[in-house]
């Protein structure tokens, strides 16, 4: 049996080493340049590699056919839209990975002379947009990088407007004038990452500059790391689901770079507890389709191009699992764009030497804020099995109300899904306040939020409590693996009690068995699953068909039910997302109301024909 974790039983936050001062920053800071992600030694051994290493042959082609794409396009803007300037220092960011790794490997005259266009245009720029901090951070990352890989051949009168708009469009606004804390420096979320990393690459820039403010600002990045880094414990499940852990640790793993190749030391990051294991969650959260495990405000897809995130891991570990070769072998013109920090994931690109490694574990499970498990065929399943399930809390950052929600994908197909995230820009645009965490938020009227979008169980038609908890309590490896968790928390007096079972009884097949204990209040029970499948309703059951191949939905329960299927496009709410064909499967069950009654729900979904 495995423990639960909640808020309240979480371990106290360990520390980063913080030897940080003027004295420590002027004996240990690397005088030569690059130093951010890259030394020279680096450099030079990563031009020696591109001659042998068809990896990075392939991959510096596309980094070169992505710069050549950037100067055709115009300057960007200083424009706000929205509440945002994000995209434009995202945009800045790709630049500088594009044209500065150019400029590295090559000294390419055309690449110097457009990033110190892109310097002198984005310095200029009367803010970085300290109100929506991401945007400042990436800002900074971006114009550091460009600085640090130009090293020292852009214009004088260039390098010193980009490093006075380091101090005075980043590092000053990160120090409030009312003496208060910087409160995205000790965030629990992406936030503070990418924030803390940005700054920190900014505060390395102009050290020579401004000595105090620089070495303050590293100072309390690593002490307010932490705060975001305990979300990795004790698993590696990132809470907020697998595409903010490519924004989070991407952050993360730069700023283990810079600081390793700036002042020779990480300073306990990449041992922080869990993090290394999150390599583990993110492999297993791509599914055979090409979905994630989409839970929390994920997006639904995974990129085609290989996870150079996951390469960072690689190297560190010798893992060849975590190593994406023949995506990084893609033909060139066949690559979607490139990450916004591909060249500087060129460095770990080039420091993977191992071989090591014995695949993915075909059954898998973590506690921490959002616990998941999940079920695979392996590497050569003929049937394409997966299974991700979950428990969780609503009320974390990009939580939602599906806890207990499971998807499952057989023969190519996903047959129970997760809507997953909508366009922000979208709902801010309307006044939607979607960010709210307490019980009453605007958020929980949205489908996809709530818990009526979700393949999760719903009891009285009730929203789930946000401050409820579902911990993982059990699970079995093995050929017929199983995870449970606890769902009582989540439906208030609702329920005396509530566990959900998964078991993958076949290798075609799952099994969901529900087990409630009723309070006098319970009155409803509604077993949903959403899916965009056709689905026709059979005795006992229902029969699902989706990309010519079908599933069989049994209920296997000796209960009085009642399964209909409620059509979700268009959504209930105009600010729903649309989704083509979504549905829910409804089991609905009526209880008298009467404490102590056990209610037993099994349902097995599995390959039409196959017992």
């Amino acid at each position: 049996m495995l423990g639960g974790w909640a808020a309240d039983a979480a371990p106290s936050i360990p520390p980063l080493e913080n030897p940080i001062s003027k004295t420590y920053m002027r004996e240990h800071l690397e005088t030569t340049q690059p130093r951010l992600g890259f030394t020279p030694a680096m450099v030079a051994d990563l031009k020696v590699k591109l001659e042998t290493d068809p990896v990075l042959r392939n991959m510096y082609a596309a980094i070169r056919a992505n710069a050549e794409t950037i100067y055709s396009k115009g300057l960007p803007d200083g424009k706000i839209r929205g509440k945002r300037l994000l995209s434009t220092s995202r945009e800045m960011l790709y630049r500088i990975n594009m044209l500065g790794f150019v400029y590295l490997m090559e000294k390419d005259p055309r690449a110097l002379q457009r990033i110190n266009d892109e310097v002198l245009n984005v310095s200029a720029f009367p803010s970085w947009n300290p109100h929506h901090f991401l945007d400042v951070a990436e800002m900074s990352l971006a114009v550091s990088l460009a600085l640090d890989w130009t090293a020292g051949d852009l214009p004088a009168t260039t390098i010193q407007a980009a490093k006075d708009a380091l101090i005075e469009k980043a590092l000053q606004p990160s120090w409030p004038e009312d003496g208060k804390p910087f409160r995205r420096a000790y965030g629990d979320n992406n936030w503070n990452q990418v924030c803390n990393g940005g700054l920190i690459a900014a505060a390395l820039t102009v050290f020579d500059q401004e000595p105090e403010l620089a070495t303050q600002t590293i100072h309390r990045a690593l002490e307010g790391l932490p705060h975001s880094l305990i979300a990795y414990m004790p698993d590696g499940i990132y809470p907020e689901g697998s595409s903010y852990w490519g924004y989070g640790t991407s952050y993360s793993l730069v700023t283990i770079s810079i600081l390793e190749s700036a002042l020779g030391s990480d300073f306990g990051i990449a041992d922080y507890p869990g993090f290394m294991e999150s390599a583990l969650f993110r492999a297993l959260c791509n599914a055979p389709s090409g979905w994630y495990f989409n839970f929390s405000d994920c997006g639904d897809r995974r990129d085609e191009n290989g996870d150079v995130l996951l390469a960072w891991f690689a190297a560190r570990t010798g893992n060849k699992t975590f190593f994406e070769r023949e995506r990084f072998m893609e033909p060139v013109e066949e690559m979607n764009k490139l990450s916004n920090i591909a060249g500087m994931a060129m460095a770990w690109l080039s420091q993977y030497e191992g071989e090591a490694g014995t695949g993915l574990p075909t059954a898998w499970a973590g506690k921490g804020h959002n616990p998941i498990a999940i079920f695979t065929g392996g590497e050569n399943d003929e049937y394409d099995y997966y299974v991700g399930c979950k428990g969780g809390q609503a009320g974390i950052s990009h939580g939602n109300m599906d806890a207990g929600s499971f998807v499952f994908e057989l023969n190519g197909v996903r047959w129970s899904i997760d809507p997953g995230n909508q366009s922000y820009r979208v709902l801010e645009r309307a006044g939607f306040q979607q960010w709210g965490r307490h019980q009453g938020s605007d958020r929980w009227t949205l489908l996809i939020k709530n818990n009526f979008g979700h393949s999760t169980l719903t009891v009285n038609d009730q929203l789930f409590r946000t401050t409820g908890f579902a911990p993982l309590i059990d699970f079995k490896e093995g050929e017929r693996p199983e995870a449970a968790f606890d769902l009582t928390e989540l439906y208030a007096d609702h329920v005396e009690k509530a566990t959900r079972r998964f078991v993958k009884d076949s290798p075609t097949s799952l099994r969901i068995q529900d087990r409630i204990i009723t309070s006098d209040q319970t009155e409803k029970v509604v077993w949903q699953m959403g899916t965009l499948a056709d689905v026709e309703l059979v005795n006992g059951g229902a029969i699902l068909t989706q990309d010519g191949q079908q599933l069989e939905l049994r209920v296997e329960s000796n209960l009085q039910t009642k399964m209909r299927i409620v059509q979700l496009n268009p959504p209930p709410m105009k600010l729903d997302k649309q989704i083509e064909g979504f549905k829910r499967i409804e089991i609905e069950l009526h209880v008298r109301g009467r404490s102590g009654q056990e209610i037993q729900l099994d349902v097995r979904l599995s390959a039409k024909g196959n017992q």
